[in-house]
This record gives C-alpha cells, sequence and structure tokens, in this order.
C-alpha cells in the first residue's frame, strides 16, 4: 500500500520534486545514511570560502541528446538566459573581480547572444575564462565552423566532453557520428593553437559509460593523450574525470537498469574527507538561466537555490552569499567519492 502510494505521488510531481523523493527516501532498509550524517561523522562542515568561479548556464538548448547529460539538455529546450539577465551578470563580474567565468550550458554557443556576452565579458579582464563546448557543435553547422577562431581571439580556455578515445564507446554514449564529428573539432582547435604549450588551453573531460566510479585520472589523461596523438595527430593539455551524480538521465539510466541501490553504496563506500575541503561548492556560485542561484550546477538541475534571501541575481549580495550555508542532498556523495569530482576534475 505505501509504494502504491509512493508511486501515485510520484507520478503527481515535477521531474526535480520526483528526483528528490528518490533520493531522499530512507532507502535499501536505512543502510545508507544521509551526506549530512557522514559529513558529521568525520566532523566536517560545508562553507564557502572565496567566490572565484562564477558559473553561467545559458540555457539547455543543445545540439546533442547525450544519454547521461545531467542538464537534460537537447534541441527541443528552449529555456535561454535573457540579455538583462547577462548584463546583470556582467555587472557582478566586473564589481567583484571575479577571477573565474565558466559558460555552459546545453551548448553555450547556440544562446543568440553568446558572442556579445563573450565580447563584453573579455573586456572586463578575467583570469579563466572558460567555455564548455560539446565540440560537435563546431561543426554542426556552417554558422558555427568559425568557433575555434572565435575562441582564439578572446583566449577563451575550452573545456570539453569526449567521453573516450575510441569511437564505439563515444557513440554509444553521445550518439552515432558524435566521435568523428568530435575528432573534427579537435583538429580544427588545434589548427588554431588550442592543446599546445601555447596559452590557448584545451582540456577534455571524461564521464564513465556506467554505473562505476572513474578510473585514476593521470593514468587515463596518459592513454588518452597517446591514443589520440598516435591515431588522429591531437594534441590537448589536461583530461578531468567527472563522477557521473544520480540526477537527471543518469538518476533514469541507474532506475531502469536496476543499478541505483548499488550505486549509491558505491559512492558512499567511497566517500572519502579529504575530498570535503576542494568541492567545487565552495568557490563557485551556479548562475540558472533565469537568474537563481545555486551553490553548484548538480543544486541547479535539482532547483535547490541557495540558502540565502539573495537567491537572484537581482539580489546578490556578496558578503551574505560568503555567510550562507551550502545546500546539500544525497547526490553530494558523487562530489566526495574516490578522489573526489568537480567541474575540474578530481579534487583529492
Amino acid at each position: 500500500m505505501a509504494t502504491k502510494s509512493l508511486k501515485a505521488r510520484k507520478s503527481q510531481l515535477s521531474d526535480t520534486q520526483r528526483q528528490l523523493v528518490i533520493l531522499n527516501e530512507k532507502p535499501f532498509n536505512g543502510t545508507l545514511p544521509t551526506f549530512k550524517a557522514k559529513l558529521d561523522l568525520h566532523n566536517l562542515d560545508l562553507k564557502p570560502k572565496n567566490l572565484e568561479i562564477f558559473q553561467i548556464n545559458l540555457g539547455y538548448m543543445c545540439n546533442q541528446v547525450c544519454a547521461h547529460c545531467h542538464v537534460d539538455a537537447g534541441p527541443d529546450r528552449k529555456e535561454m538566459m535573457s540579455k538583462e539577465n547577462l548584463e546583470k551578470c556582467l555587472d557582478i563580474i566586473k564589481k567583484h573581480k571575479i577571477k573565474s567565468v565558466d559558460l555552459t550550458g546545453g551548448a553555450p554557443e547556440m544562446h543568440p547572444l553568446f558572442r556579445w556576452f563573450v565580447e563584453k565579458a573579455s573586456a572586463i579582464g578575467i583570469e579563466d575564462f572558460i567555455v564548455r563546448s560539446n565540440l560537435t557543435i563546431i561543426v554542426a553547422n556552417k554558422k558555427y565552423y568559425d568557433l575555434p577562431d572565435f575562441f582564439a581571439k578572446h583566449n577563451l580556455h575550452i573545456i570539453s566532453s569526449l567521453p573516450f578515445y575510441k569511437k564505439e564507446k563515444t557513440d554509444r554514449q553521445r550518439g552515432k557520428g558524435v566521435f568523428d564529428d568530435s575528432i573534427k573539432a579537435l583538429k580544427m582547435l588545434n589548427k588554431v593553437g588550442y592543446g599546445g604549450a601555447g596559452k590557448l588551453k584545451l582540456d577534455l573531460v571524461y564521464n564513465p559509460g556506467g554505473a562505476f566510479l572513474p578510473a585514476d585520472q593521470q593514468n587515463l589523461e596518459l592513454d588518452f593523450k597517446t591514443s589520440l596523438k598516435e591515431e588522429y595527430n591531437i594534441d590537448f593539455n589536461n583530461l578531468f574525470t567527472i563522477t557521473n551524480l544520480p540526477i537527471s538521465r543518469f538518476l533514469d539510466f541507474l532506475i531502469a537498469s536496476e543499478n541505483y541501490e548499488e550505486y549509491m553504496h558505491t559512492l558512499v563506500n567511497a566517500f572519502n574527507p579529504a575530498a570535503v575541503e576542494n568541492v567545487m561548492c565552495t568557490n563557485t556560485l551556479s548562475v540558472r538561466w533565469d537568474g537563481y542561484l545555486y551553490d553548484c550546477d548538480f543544486n541547479q538541475m535539482l532547483d535547490i537555490k541557495v540558502d540565502s534571501k539573495c537567491n537572484h541575481i537581482d539580489l546578490f549580495d556578496y558578503d551574505n552569499m560568503k555567510d550562507r550555508n551550502i545546500v546539500i542532498n544525497q547526490h553530494c556523495y558523487g562530489c566526495t567519492a574516490g578522489a573526489g569530482s568537480s567541474c575540474q576534475g578530481t579534487i583529492a
């Protein structure tokens, strides 16, 4: 009877609410501790440090529909950040001298004001201006063919997802033809100077293709570099491994494949206290396309806003952000498992 009631309740919830119900049910006969209980056990507390990274999600539109996308992005998503909100982001970046700006999506390049924003933000002067590109957007349409030159002109730091250095695994996770298009895009980026010893940085991101933790980042980077160089004469700077968090499409995959309980136990058993110190929510603020503020990109996807009355860029208050409590939930185990995980790779 209780199970039927829960199923009925889930069917009436929004997708983010449904995910939170799944994550926060007292699961597996009480054998899975809450993330808060795990922190308390190790006498740990998560508090913000100085704000170093201002991560802006320009919208959820994307030219791809990847199997494990935590943003649930795709060509049918119409959410886009308004020019008004983009201008407010620029004001915050300038006023508070933010060191790093991280543009993400979807495919951020598909936003009609992407180039305008990059030009305006570049004029402010940013130490590390990141664009998270899926690579295939560069070769998706003629209007994007000049993106490598545009990236280079503004000294953008490109961080791109490439699930594996072999075609079969990449296409299985991201769709048929994605690997070949990614190789073409990487060659275009190399041609304008990305991935070498110069100032133009090209980093790749690896997400596991299943319900398991990523392999050692350093060893995997060597494998990627060796294979891509020998097979395609492609260079890149760093490989970042990121653990798949149990949200959005990956959560649906875990449930459909009946791996959810096992995966959650894997994350809990791999909890690493040393990773807590450097999780991205301590120095990053995530801005959704509609201006709402989140402790991280993953909280954004669950619509868990910052614990502050100043939870929108209209109300942005730098001091208030520093004094807030970071909002945690069960998915946070993904960032503290093994070597830890952040948008810049391992952290422990």
